[in-house]
């Protein structure tokens, strides 16, 4: 038994980009959706979609008084519009055949986008009907709809198509597919952001992972400590309260949730820019000052600061990659060490369990970061966690290919069904030490859509050999790339440049014909 990082998301993934698909004898594995469903059923006819395709909610208990549906629709419906797959006149095509919208019914009145909520949907496409609407059931409204339709009139091959979809780490996990960004490592501008948050709808990603702040740079304004923000790389390069507002926000109108992270106690030099007594000396800047009370006065402040913008129930405080020696040869760290009987491990555990008291204390739960290859024990332990591996999950690690990113299996050594349901999902990670606005989207694309199918996708229906997924894979990324996402291609390492001149989706296709084995 398997499960998914189920974190709030709905929607409306209509699964109907089945390009090149002929209508007698179809094959499953060949069809061309990203993550695969549960289970999928299709039928031998080709329906067309109308020009004039109309969003329906009659029945549903979710009145969509924020127009989240609604706007979801709309967007879903431009980027559909954009792809000009398909142009046929409706007037020449049989009534009956002619999708004339799309019926929801959504069976909760609320909106709110937290943890625990079951993700599940089913999807249903008729063969045949007066007028004839798709029809889809879900749970919540609180994840993103997205509908992959080709509008205009476009062909629909192989309906009706009954998709049953449930994720794999659902609905009492959390994580689901996050994604971490590192970003003080070098400022990402809002629109970028917002780009990235657009490109994880298309492959279910569900957890936008913002790490913050970093010893480089401290971008965020925090009003109780308005110096913290010194520590930013230039005044330009900051984000007010508004803006990560407008961050949360926009992420939350398309199904995926913010969680943000302060490292503590290090990669926090950036701190005492604005407040130098933070550091225990002017030669020794990180970690903090653990002798310090003001240190933990001021991450006080900067979690009060946080629970008003960040209402995901989790919070990160970090606490990886902690050097303790700079407490222990700075005098006054040093003597409160002695007076405490404590040395600089002991000292490192003081404020983690400190750090976390206070997170409490503000409603979160709380997640750090621990080494690798400790999940088995973690879960055995009775705790939750979250999987991410450095030489198979991190985007900045370009020799890790999308087969890697495939293949790794969060539940590795896990077989009780009673821990595999503490393994509440898996990341991947983008540190952003060499990454910036110029080329995060392909560093990051297709490859974490590799991990999403692992994380989303049944365990059952998952490929034993990626180069069973690479056809289906590849024109997904070919679908980013037409909807503006910089994906890079699948040959070579992480963010490779394109080999030769050529389409993109008719190099699928001729490998497809040869029996390459895309």
């Amino acid at each position: 038994m398997r499960r998914r990082t189920g974190v709030e998301r709905i929607v409306l993934c209509f699964f109907v980009y089945l390009l090149v698909i002929s209508a007698d004898g179809a094959d499953i594995k060949n069809l061309n959706i990203w993550p695969m469903p549960k289970s999928v059923s299709y039928g031998n006819r080709t329906l067309y979609l109308s020009n004039d395709f109309e969003l329906n909610t009659k029945g549903s208990k979710f009145v969509d008084a924020s127009g989240i549906l609604k706007d979801a629709f709309l967007r879903s419906i431009d980027v559909v519009r954009a792809t000009h797959v398909i142009e046929a006149n409706t007037s020449k095509i049989d009534a009956s055949l002619v999708l004339k919208g799309i019926h929801i019914v959504v069976f909760s009145p609320s909106d709110e986008l937290q943890h625990g909520i079951d993700e599940s949907y089913q999807l249903h496409i008729p063969a045949q009907g007066n007028p004839l609407y798709a029809h889809l059931e879900v749970d919540n409204t609180k994840h993103k709809l997205f509908m992959e339709l080709y509008m205009g009139c476009r062909h629909l091959a192989n309906s009706a198509i009954l998709t049953l979809n449930q994720e794999d780490y659902g609905p009492s996990g959390s994580m689901d597919h996050c994604r971490s960004a590192k970003i003080p490592r070098h400022y990402q501008p809002l629109p970028v952001i917002k780009k990235v948050i657009d490109s994880m709808t298309y492959a279910k990603l569900n957890v936008l992972h913002w790490h913050i702040v970093d010893s480089q740079s401290f971008p965020l304004e925090i009003p109780s400590y308005p110096k913290l923000w010194n520590g930013a790389y230039s005044m330009s390069e900051r984000y007010t309260i508004a803006d990560a507002v407008d961050i949360v926000s926009y992420a939350k109108k398309r199904g995926i949730n913010v969680l943000a992270e302060i490292d503590v106690p290090g990669h926090a030099q950036s701190w005492g820019v604005g407040y130098p007594y933070l550091w225990p000396s002017a030669d020794c800047k990180e970690p903090l000052d653990v002798s310090n009370e003001f240190t933990f006065k001021l991450i006080d402040g900067i979690l009060s600061d946080f629970s008003k913008i960040f209402k995901y129930k989790f919070i990160h405080l970090g606490g990886d990659e902690v050097n303790t020696s700079c407490w222990q040869s700075t005098p006054h760290v040093r003597r409160w060490l002695r007076r405490h009987g404590m040395n600089g491990s002991e000292a490192y555990q003081y404020f983690v369990l400190r750090a976390q008291k206070i997170a409490l204390s503000h409603g979160y739960e709380i997640i750090n970061w621990l080494g690798g290859g400790v999940a088995q024990q973690v879960v055995k332990a009775g705790l939750r966690c979250i999987v991410s591996n450095q030489d198979k999950w991190y985007l900045d690690h370009l020799d890790a290919l999308s087969q890697d990113f495939y293949t790794n299996e969060p539940l590795t050594n896990i077989t009780d069904p009673r821990q595999q349901a503490l393994v509440l999902g898996g990341e991947v990670c983008a540190w952003a030490e060499h990454i910036d606005a110029s080329d995060i989207e392909q560093t990051i694309w297709p490859r974490a859509a590799a991990a999403a199918e692992r994380l989303w996708t049944s365990y059952e229906k998952l490929a034993k050999d990626p180069e069973q997924v690479r056809g289906r894979l590849s024109f997904f990324r070919c679908l980013l790339n037409q909807r503006g996402v910089a994906a890079a291609p699948l040959d070579g390492l992480g963010r490779a440049a394109p080999e030769e001149p050529g389409s993109c989706f008719r190099a699928i296709v001729i490998y497809m014909v040869g029996g390459r084995s895309i």
